[in-house]
């Protein structure tokens, strides 16, 4: 079999552990985005946060990483594919051991911004150098075991967190990141040194990329701080908000016009494209506010260590893996628009599901059986919208319309984390106030209760933690609630993209 003429020649033992390195570190990379979402009650814990702070760990992270995806094309151009590669697996190993270091919140959140600024460009360039370094006739193959990792990754990122968190502390969720970080950096340097491309002197735009950061940057901030600062009544809130606003019309402006963007803007053109990144937007933002919700509800309400958190977090992605490969052989087959609207509706029934089923003395089946159906639907969503969106774009346009579309994804997941916990915390303090003005017979389970040898003291406590329970319950009832009606109107978005011009070679489709 005869190599392609783009691939360099490596033999099968090199070209091997190539692939195992480069599979690696994606897994590593999307690992990271998951496996803080059950310790963010160990991390509050241990800095003495709230948990509607410790969550900025994770929209930290995702808004740094969404952040540099546009420039990865620049950077691998500028300084070559494989030293990209090798720097930024490095830099992740360093940003991960600072983290678990860090002593303060503060100090975290900027580690997991240099975190994610490292690990941008990983994810991308990892498939690149896998689809350079195999023969045309091997990509699919290639593509296969790099979206295994992308799979597997974020079921094991729960479980893996939970169980580290409660066994060795939280700092070793970063930690273990630096054996894996270190071996892949040095053996991407033995390794590809074959599959290194050419420097090219290319500019890069400036300014978009600042207003790109300004405003980004300040609707996050202004997300993550509203809570804490009373929204619009605090003027912090009020600026960030204007410069958020000022940065993004500055931002469209300057992309539309400028010959070699950033952030390729121009590709909203196509109608197609336009309508399946919208509800990907939707969609995606809801779906990944949930991880993170979910493991929060169980741990700080119904008592859940972060290891069961996990098990219980992590079910959906046990049907998704099953059903992946049926759905990747149904897009070929079918409209994908009914394939995408299908997985978005499945989503949404199984958040309908949970509000009817999930309550205070929910047992753990009742809890994992809701995330187990829903995985079901997610590979009706992912696999055929991305299709859908790049097959409605030109040829040459498959690249830059993949960037903006990881992009919009990561920032959707961050900015829908910030929307849906201000709900669910605003929501469980207005519901405890409404319960505690409807309490029936609340003396008198304190009297009896005193009776049992409680004093007056631990039995308020114990009726204050029956109420912060059914709050808690109700507001994450609420939330679901919220949730089925955004994917409803995601599901419905995707019919007014027309069929796909045409099709979508595999490493973009990936």
């Amino acid at each position: 079999m005869q190599p392609h003429p783009d691939s360099p020649a490596m033999g099968k033992t090199t070209l091997t552990l190539a692939c195992l390195v480069l599979a690696f570190t994606n897994f590593m990379v999307v690992l990271d985005t998951t496996i803080a979402n059950v310790s963010v009650a160990h991390i509050a814990g241990g800095l003495g946060i709230s948990s509607s702070e410790g969550t900025w760990v994770i929209t930290s992270y995702a808004v740094a990483e969404a952040i540099c995806v546009p420039l990865t094309g620049w950077l691998a151009r500028r300084f070559g594919t494989v030293r990209v590669f090798a720097t930024g697996m490095a830099g992740f190993g360093l940003f991960s051991f600072l983290c678990g270091m860090a002593p303060t919140l503060g100090a975290l959140v900027a580690f997991r911004i240099g975190q994610g600024l490292c690990g941008g460009p990983l994810m991308p360039i990892s498939q690149t150098l896998l689809l350079r370094i195999f023969p045309k006739e091997k990509h699919a193959a290639a593509m296969g075991v790099w979206s295994m990792t992308t799979i597997v990754a974020p079921i094991l990122g729960p479980i893996l967190g939970g169980t580290i968190s409660d066994n060795w502390g939280w700092h070793w969720i970063f930690f273990i990141n630096i054996p894996i970080a270190a071996i892949c950096a040095v053996s991407a340097v033995a390794l590809l040194r074959k599959a290194e491309t050419q420097i090219e002197r290319t500019p890069i735009d400036t300014v978009g990329l600042m207003l790109l950061v300004l405003w980004v940057g300040a609707l996050q901030l202004m997300l993550d701080l509203g809570r804490e600062h009373d929204w619009f009544g605090a003027p912090l809130i009020v600026t960030l908000a204007m410069a958020a606003a000022a940065g993004f019309s500055f931002f469209l402006a300057w992309e539309l016009f400028e010959d070699d963007p950033a952030v390729n803007l121009r590709v909203f053109r196509h109608r197609g494209f336009t309508v399946s990144v919208l509800a990907l937007v939707f969609a995606y933002g809801t779906f990944f506010a949930s991880l993170v919700v979910i493991p929060q509800w169980l741990q700080s309400s119904l008592g859940y260590t972060a290891t069961w958190a996990g098990y219980a977090t992590a079910f959906n992605g046990v049907a998704a893996v099953m059903v992946a490969p049926v759905v990747a052989k149904l897009s070929t087959r079918m409209d994908e628009r009914l394939l995408v609207s299908f997985g978005i509706l499945w989503l949404g029934a199984t958040s309908l599901i949970r509000v009817f089923w999930w309550t205070s003395d929910a047992d753990f089946w009742t809890l994992a059986l809701p995330q187990m159906i829903q995985g079901i639907g997610m590979p009706f969503f992912f696999i055929p919208l991305t299709t859908l969106a790049l097959g409605a774009v030109g040829e040459e346009e498959t690249a830059a319309a993949a960037g903006v579309m990881n992009f919009l994804r990561t920032m959707s997941g961050a900015i829908g984390t910030a929307i849906v916990t201000t709900l669910w915390y605003d929501g469980a303090q207005s519901i405890r106030g409404q319960l505690s003005g409807v309490l029936n017979g609340a003396q008198q389970t304190m009297n009896g209760l005193q009776a049992h040898g409680y004093s007056a003291e631990q039995s308020r406590q114990v009726v204050s933690q029956l109420v912060d329970g059914q709050s808690t319950a109700l507001a994450t009832g609420s939330v679901f609630v919220i949730a089925a009606i955004v994917f409803a109107a995601g599901a419905a978005i995707v019919w007014l993209a027309p069929r796909p011009k045409h099709a979508v070679a595999a490493g973009h489709a990936h």
